[in-house]
């Protein structure tokens, strides 16, 4: 009987010992086996204890997706340390936040340009005293004061960073014992990750991750896909984001491949779907799944040897079921509710679930989790089919945000998460995700959820996706207003998108305004509302003139 782990270190190692020349991830062009990894982060946590990391100290990782990720991850791990993923997406001002908020000792990235991004200048952005400091060794930033020093793999590195080459010397001389009790002396129930939630409406909060956690909710994610050493688990998320270290935990725990891409080409995904012998498929997003289907290869792509698809149709817009059907008439289609907070995924479809309920609904509890429904001001339990707030029980939930006990006790109260969505559960106990809490609008005293006039707009033939937000009206207090991304080829206007409400909702529920988007402001894997109501307030208020 193979040994059970729930900590990040010994997930690796023991993977290594057993599956050592098995692919652990596979990029179009590179792919690691389990020893390889194992080794690759042997060399990270050795670069690191050469920089002085001790146990319990938090490191960020600034890097794209890519093999360098995981291998600074697990090296974080085996050096007895936190790991802190950065959002590879943050600005400078963002990764500052960030770096002072999380007390980071240390943020190990790369001085290559990746997908446009030139992460030593974003840092540089955000932290420019870095160029001041004479010690590269030992920084002195007046706001982030804990910050060390920032390793930067491969080459690019300015004069106040450290070099590979830095210290080679160094990490050559660190014994592999040191490592090795460094991975044993992390407890099950220590923090292993602090995870930033998007901020999709407000600064990132911490999310404090346990190994126990994590690990334990990616081995149920392997139970309820019955994954086994055979599967080739394929995800676009970025290695930053929840949804992407739990398949990974998943993945390493059976012995399975985790097949991924440096960053997301609908073309490239194709192909690897086509060619690399996915069995489980994990897009998620509409975002993902809207363009693997418009792109021109999507009809002609063989598809048959993927089994099982996180697809969240009831989450998609209309024809989106059956375009996946005819294509994948054989594939299981699920759908997945979570978030950051529960370690991501909190129910899932059964694989033996009815076909009505996996494509309309967002699947069941995971094994050792419980789900409620509350009324958010009483706290009363809701019966089936009611609207309320889902609440979330298991041993899967974070230890808390850091360095925030107050928005810990709003959100963790007497063992539940209250997790700000509105949710139902129905009479076989399947959840379905409404709109959140904070996305409803108060419309003349009505209120008004999102959600619902963005699904009334995504059935207009000119739209591919729809977001609403809510902006202040001096009348109504809000009014909704509607960002549309349109279909190629369909110019829809403003007075159409608007005259197909009016009639097949109420009246104040009819968006007063509708902006055109190309590229959405995006945070991890969310489209960030704030900014879209921020944008037309202001462009509103300077429309409107100064105030009388």
């Amino acid at each position: 009987m193979q040994e059970t782990v729930n900590a990040f270190g010994r997930l690796l190692r023991r993977a290594a010992g057993i599956w050592p020349h098995r692919e652990a991830v596979v990029f179009p062009d590179h792919s690691e086996s389990f020893g390889g990894l194992h080794a690759r982060a042997m060399l990270r946590a050795r670069q690191l204890l050469a920089l002085g990391v001790q146990p319990g100290e938090h490191v960020g990782v600034l890097l794209g997706t890519s093999p360098e990720f995981l291998e600074v991850m697990f090296g974080i791990a085996y050096a007895g340390a936190v790991v802190v993923p950065i959002n590879a997406r943050y600005r400078g001002d963002e990764i500052a936040y960030l770096a002072g908020n999380a007390d980071l000792v240390s943020i190990v990235t790369t001085g290559q340009v990746t997908e446009g991004l030139n992460f030593v200048q974003r840092l540089l952005e955000g932290l420019p005293g870095i160029a001041r400091c004479l010690d590269a060794r030992a920084l002195a930033l007046e706001d982030t004061p804990r910050l060390r020093n920032v390793l930067v793999l491969g080459a690019g590195a300015v004069a106040a960073m450290t070099s590979e080459p830095d210290i080679a010397a160094a990490a050559a001389q660190v014994d592999e014992s040191a490592i090795l009790s460094r991975i044993d002396a992390v407890g099950d129930d220590d923090t292993a990750l602090i995870l930033y939630t998007s901020g999709t409406t407000s600064r990132p909060k911490g999310c404090l991750l346990s190994g126990r956690a994590i690990i334990g909710n990616g081995r149920s994610l392997a139970q309820s896909y019955r994954m086994s050493a055979e599967d080739r688990f394929w995800s676009p998320l970025p290695m930053f984001h929840i949804a992407a270290t739990l398949p990974i935990c998943a993945c390493l725990d059976v012995g399975a491949a985790y097949v991924t891409l440096g960053y997301f080409d609908a073309g490239v995904a194709l192909r690897q779907l086509h060619a690399g012998g996915v069995t489980v498929a994990y897009p998620c997003f509409v975002t993902i799944i809207s363009d693997l289907l418009d792109h021109p290869d999507f009809a002609a792509t063989d598809l048959r040897a993927v089994r099982v698809m996180n697809s969240n149709l009831a989450m998609q817009p209309p024809g989106f079921a059956a375009r996946l059907k005819q294509a994948m008439p054989d594939c299981v289609q699920v759908g997945t509710y979570g978030m950051s907070e529960a370690c991501g995924t909190v129910s899932t479809s059964p694989l033996d679930s009815p076909e009505a309920l996996r494509i309309s609904r967002l699947g069941s509890p995971m094994p050792g989790q419980e789900v409620r429904i509350v009324d958010p001001e009483t706290g009363l339990e809701l019966p089936a089919g009611q609207h309320g707030e889902v609440v979330v029980r298991g041993p899967n939930l974070m230890k808390g945000y850091y360095r925030d006990p107050e928005k810990t006790a709003q959100t963790l109260r007497d063992g539940w998460l209250h997790t700000g969505d509105v949710g139902s559960l129905d009479e076989h106990g399947t959840i379905m995700f409404h709109s959140r809490l904070k996305d409803m609008m108060k419309v003349g005293g009505e209120n008004v959820a999102a959600a619902e006039i963005e699904s009334l707009l995504q059935q207009h033939p000119g739209v591919k996706l729809a977001q609403v937000v809510g902006v202040a009206d001096p009348r109504l207090v809000e009014v909704p207003a509607a960002f549309i991304e349109r279909v190629p080829g369909i110019d829809s206007t403003e007075e159409e998108l608007i005259g197909f409400c009016r009639g097949k909702i109420a009246s104040f529920k009819v968006p007063r305004h509708v902006r055109f988007v190309t590229v959405w402001p995006m945070s991890t894997s969310k489209i960030q509302k704030f900014s879209l109501r921020k944008s037309l307030e202001a462009e509103l208020a300077a429309a409107a003139g100064p105030a009388a």
